[in-house]
This record gives structure tokens, C-alpha cells and sequence, in this order.
């Protein structure tokens, strides 16, 4: 085999899943990796005819499963050319003070330390690669941009925006290229997951309107591993055309 190697957290679904797809299409080997085994296995029956596909069950917060996962990779998934930490997600939508503060760790478990755990993982496989290797890694518009009800959630992504230009500083001269990918509004099971289920709190947040698709950030996301090995892209953001930003809140008395 001497395809290029991704590693893909959280293919289970949404950008992940979709990422998978998009580099099947251009010949590279596939590590992918979820908490839904079930799902991984559909992936992997789905795109093996193209390419070689590796799965393992995997919660990136357990720095014990990730060393593993990473420990038993077969010879030929080893030689990792691109990691791509999007395994995150967002929970308790309503504001802080009414958050379940479970959410809030597992929010920070989840965003933050499992994207530290499997990075620290893949570097020193990643360095070896050295010229042209990349980590990207999911971000998200609310990093950079407050609203109510995102509290932890974007706190989170602001690590990641910041751990991804610290990263790009410590490895210069390494070869290996980091990437904040940070997302607007996009239709995936993302808002699904953060109302628990609640498929119509979910709709009604993308009617009316045209939201990005996880093949949108796929396409992003293959587009920074694939530039030329001198070009890196520090920060991409990302927003539907019909997302903006809003007006400061004011609160204002009852006349």
C-alpha cells in the first residue's frame, strides 16, 4: 500500500464521516475512528472497494484507548500523513446559569482534552512524516464570535484556535502544517446532539435558510491537507453566505 494516510476522529457522522468520503475519492487510506463502532463498520464496507480503511472504536477522551488505538494501527495505516481532530461536539444550549455542569465536562473532555490527548499522540508520527503532513483541526466560528447560550461550547473552540497557531510556532521548522478549520452554521447531526435529541428544536434552526453541508467542510478540510508542502493556512473560517454576525446585546428597561 502506499497511499497517504488520514487519521479521522469522529467519522462516525457529519464533517467526519464526510471527510472519509472525500479522501476515499482521491485514493488515500483511511484510520477511522468514533464511539459508534456500528457506524464505523457501515463506513469501512462502504468505502473499502476504493481504499484501504482501518476503523477502531475510540472515545478521545481516554488517553489510554487513544495510546492504543494508535499502538495497534497495522504496518501499512502507521505512516500518518494527515490527522484530523474533529471529534467534539456542543451541549446545553441554554444559558450558563441553567447549564447541567456534566455538559460543561464533557464539553471540555470532549473539544479540549481528547484534542490534546490524540495530537500528542500522532506527533511524533506525524514529525517523522515531516514535509507536507497537516493537522487539522475543527474549530468553530463561536471561538471567536460570543452568543448566548455558548459558554463552554465556544470557549472550547477558542483552545483550539489558539492551540493550533501555538502548535504552528513549535513546529516550524518540523515540516508538519496545523490548521483551524472554524465552521458557521452547518446542517449536521451536531445541533441534534446538542438538544439531546430533539429533532425539531434541531429543524427549526436551519429553516428558512441555507445552511452549509458537512461535503462543504469536507471539501475545506482536503483542500489545506493537499496544498503544496510550503503553503500552510493558519485559520479558515467559514460561514454560509446567508450567516452573519450580529448586533451587541443590550438589555434594556421596560417602559
Amino acid at each position: 500500500m502506499n497511499s497517504k494516510v488520514v487519521f479521522i476522529t469522529g467519522a462516525t457522522s457529519g464533517f467526519g464521516r464526510a471527510t472519509a468520503r472525500r479522501f476515499a475519492e482521491a485514493g488515500w487510506s483511511l484510520v477511522l475512528t468514533g464511539r459508534r463502532f456500528e457506524r464505523l463498520q457501515e463506513l469501512k464496507e462502504e468505502l473499502q472497494a476504493k481504499v484501504p480503511v482501518h476503523i477502531a472504536s475510540l472515545d478521545v477522551r481516554s488517553i489510554d484507548a487513544v495510546k492504543e488505538v494508535v499502538a495497534q494501527l497495522p504496518e501499512d495505516f502507521r505512516q500518518v500523513t494527515c490527522l484530523v481532530n474533529n471529534a467534539g461536539l456542543a451541549l446545553a444550549p441554554e444559558p450558563a446559569q441553567k447549564a447541567d455542569l456534566n455538559d460543561w465536562h464533557t464539553m471540555i473532555d470532549t473539544n479540549i482534552t481528547g484534542l490534546v490527548n490524540v495530537t500528542h499522540t500522532l506527533l511524533p508520527t506525524l514529525i517523522e512524516t515531516g514535509k507536507g503532513a497537516s493537522i487539522v483541526n475543527i474549530g468553530s466560528v463561536a471561538g471567536s464570535w460570543p452568543y448566548s447560550g455558548s459558554h463552554v461550547y465556544g470557549a472550547s473552540k477558542a483552545f483550539v484556535e489558539q492551540f493550533s497557531y501555538n502548535l504552528r510556532c513549535d513546529l516550524v521548522a518540523t515540516g508538519v502544517r496545523v490548521t483551524d478549520i472554524a465552521p458557521g452554521l452547518a446542517e449536521t447531526e451536531f445541533t441534534l446532539v446538542r438538544n439531546k435529541g430533539d429533532q425539531a428544536a434541531s429543524d427549526a434552526l436551519y429553516r428558512t435558510t441555507t445552511p452549509l453541508t458537512a461535503e462543504d467542510i469536507a471539501e475545506q478540510i482536503f483542500y489545506v491537507a493537499t496544498l503544496p508542502a510550503h503553503i500552510n493556512i493558519n485559520r479558515l473560517e467559514i460561514m454560509p453566505s446567508r450567516q452573519a454576525w450580529a448586533g451587541f446585546a443590550v438589555d434594556r428597561d421596560k417602559e
